[in-house]
C-alpha cells in the first residue's frame, strides 16, 4: 500500500484529489495538510511513501519546503501537483527535489500513474517535460530574465501578476509588508521593468501566469 499526504491550502482541491486517490486500492491517503506548519506537525507523526505538494502555500512555498525536505536529508518522495504551466515550474521543482510534477487540471489518471512511479523513487515527467529537459541540455546557455529570480522572487512576480496588492501578497505569504517590497524591487531591477504593469504584460508575454 502507499501511503500518502496531500498538501494544498484549498480544501476543495484537497478533497478531489483523496477522490481520485480512493478509487485505486493500493493508494491510501494517511494525511492532510494545509500549510508547512500542519504539514511539519504530520510529518513528524505520520510515515508516508509519497508527498503531494502544491506550490502555492501560504507562508513557506512549495518550492520552499522541497528545499527544507531536501537539506534535512528526508526520505519523502514529492510529487508537485500544481496550477502553474509546467514550463516554468516544472523544471524549477525538479531541481529543488521533486520526483515529478504534474498540472492540477490534467487527467486523473495521470495523477495516480505519477503516484505510483514517484513511489517507486522514479522521476515522473510528462513528453512536454521531457521535451523541455532535452531542450534545456541541448539548447544554448542564454536563458529568459525571469529564470534568473529566486523561487521566492518569481512567486512575487505571478503575484503582482494576478493583480494581488502588496498588502494581499504580505498577507498569504505570512510576511511582512516591507519585505514584499523588498522583493518586487528586486524583480523589477532584474527584470529591467519600472512598475507593476510592466511586470503584468512580462509575465503574460512569458506565460508566467
Amino acid at each position: 500500500m502507499i501511503k500518502v499526504i496531500l498538501c494544498d491550502d484549498h480544501a476543495l482541491i484537497r478533497r478531489g484529489i483523496r477522490d481520485t486517490l480512493a478509487d485505486v486500492p493500493d493508494i491510501d491517503v494517511v494525511g492532510e495538510a494545509g500549510d508547512y506548519g500542519e504539514l511539519r506537525s504530520l510529518l513528524r507523526t505520520q510515515a508516508c511513501d509519497v508527498l503531494v505538494l502544491d506550490i502555492n502555500l501560504p507562508g513557506r512555498s512549495g518550492l520552499d519546503v522541497l528545499h527544507v525536505l531536501k537539506d534535512e536529508g528526508s526520505p519523502v518522495k514529492v510529487l508537485v501537483v500544481s496550477m502553474y504551466p509546467e514550463d516554468q515550474y516544472a523544471i524549477r521543482a525538479l531541481k529543488a527535489g521533486a520526483y515529478g510534477y504534474v498540472n492540477k487540471g490534467g487527467d486523473p489518471a495521470q495523477l495516480v500513474a505519477a503516484v505510483r512511479m514517484v513511489s517507486q523513487g522514479r522521476k515522473y515527467v510528462t513528453p512536454d517535460m521531457a521535451q523541455m529537459l532535452v531542450e534545456s541540455l541541448t539548447a544554448p546557455t542564454t536563458e529568459a530574465a525571469h529564470e534568473r529570480l529566486s523561487d521566492r522572487e518569481l512567486q512575487t512576480l505571478v503575484m503582482i501578476a494576478s493583480g494581488k496588492r502588496l498588502s494581499d501578497i504580505a498577507e498569504e505569504l505570512t510576511l511582512s509588508p516591507k519585505t514584499v517590497s523588498v522583493y518586487r524591487a528586486r524583480v523589477l531591477e532584474k527584470l529591467g521593468l519600472s512598475n507593476n504593469s510592466e511586470l503584468t504584460v512580462y509575465a503574460i508575454r512569458n506565460g508566467l501566469v
